[in-house]
């Protein structure tokens, strides 16, 4: 680890506050409890991993914190931002401007270039198309893609892919990065490649939460929270946590066309 602390150490500020969520879903004459009273703080610039089985209710708390579902019951703020209630419009406009995605399967456009797809949420946002290029390149480069801006999905490795997956949801600076299984569809290699950019990008102080089943993905976070029958139950600081320096030794998805989560547009 390294001797200085990282801004994720040191933050204190509540990027996400939910108090009290409740979700219930109506299936015939069957009512599911997806969600039973969950609170928590998330700080921003922290890195915190969710686990649990399927059904469990990690996921549906994931598409709550990313605007892309509403409680049945509770508080969330976002930034400090009032979130249960608002109507479809002011939803995508948070999911535009607040919120970066990193899907399991890339969710790339297969015929629209690397920068191409890179620009595809600032189109969305109203950016100028010379801004839009310029912005595009810039997140290609951090995830040290920027040779490869022309070149297709299909040209392109998994682990390429998904570094495409990753400046694109950089793009527009979000507050906060959501990622489910973000590793899901790749080898054990290009994983930890994978993981070591996401704690890079955490370390420069980017808010990074991670949907995933695997404890060696999960032992890259600074926090992990264990869901069971719609509750947390277990919220666990890492303080030996992997990373760039130690490295480490099904879940739902909030999968959606990326067309609709570029527009911010409800799935």
């Amino acid at each position: 680890m390294p001797d200085s602390p990282s801004p994720s150490d040191q933050a204190t500020a509540p990027l996400i506050e939910a108090r009290n969520l409740v979700k219930t879903y109506t299936m015939g004459d069957q009512t599911v409890h997806a969600l039973r009273g969950v609170s928590l703080g998330i700080a921003e610039g922290d890195f915190v991993a969710i686990m649990g089985a399927s059904g469990s209710g990690k996921s549906t708390l994931m598409n709550i914190l990313g605007c892309l579902d509403l409680p049945t019951s509770g508080e969330y703020r976002l930034a400090g931002e009032e979130v249960e209630g608002l109507a479809p419009d002011a939803l995508a406009s948070i999911r535009n401007r607040r919120i970066g995605f990193v899907f399991q399967q890339f969710n790339l456009l297969p015929r629209t270039s690397a920068l191409e797809n890179v620009e595809l949420p600032m189109v969305y946002a109203g950016v100028k198309a010379a801004q839009r290029r310029e912005k595009a390149q810039a997140a290609l480069d951090r995830v040290g893609l920027g040779e490869r801006g022309g070149h297709t999905p299909s040209e392109l490795s998994g682990g390429q892919q998904q570094r495409v997956a990753i400046a694109r949801a950089l793009v527009n600076n979000p507050a906060l990065i959501l990622a489910d299984e973000p590793t899901g569809a790749l080898d054990s290699k290009t994983s930890e490649d994978i993981m070591t950019l996401l704690t890079e990008l955490n370390r420069q102080g980017m808010t990074v939460v991670i949907v995933t089943h695997e404890t060696d993905i999960a032992a890259w976070a600074r926090r992990k929270l264990v869901f069971r029958d719609g509750q947390i139950v277990e919220d666990l600081r890492q303080p030996g946590h992997g990373g760039v320096t130690d490295g480490p030794a099904g879940s739902g998805k909030l999968e959606s066309d990326p067309n609709l989560l570029a527009q911010g547009a409800t799935p």
